[in-house]
């Protein structure tokens, strides 16, 4: 078996979650497990009747990120939560809600979009983790 990569999305920006769907549909397709961990503005992006909005760009896209975003859904790039599905499709992608995000903004499970498969707290996270690569976006 592939080595574990976990996620922590921390980040509700649609530049950093298109980032994050981008490396998990790339795991998933060599067979690489995911497991993502979603915590705050991330988790809220994550709502059912938010996941489609635009959830802007971080600051530093500028006018340029902007511009160059737009063109790149204009020229068909699929949003970010359809690249997560298609990534669910191809391979083995667990996400998780983090419970103390999920209590910080009053969200429940059934405010979440089907995308996310439960919640677990920091230590389930960790020990999904096991030994596989961590990264934080």
């Amino acid at each position: 078996m592939e080595q574990n990569l976990a996620l922590v999305l921390f980040s509700g920006t649609d530049d950093k979650l298109n980032a994050a769907a981008v490396m998990t549909a790339g795991a998933a397709a060599i067979g690489r497990p995911v497991h993502i961990f979603l915590q705050y503005w991330a988790l809220d992006s994550f709502r059912a009747d938010r996941i489609a909005d635009d959830h802007g760009l971080a600051p530093e896209a500028g006018d340029a990120g902007r511009r160059a975003v737009d063109a790149l859904a204009a020229a068909g790039q699929a949003p970010w939560h359809e690249t997560l599905r298609q990534a669910k499709e191809l391979g083995e992608v667990d996400i998780q809600a983090c419970s103390l995000s999920m209590d910080l903004l009053q969200i429940t499970e059934s405010d979440l979009d089907p995308l996310v498969d439960g919640v677990e707290g920091v230590t389930s996270f960790w020990l999904a983790a096991s030994d596989g690569q961590v990264v934080f976006i």
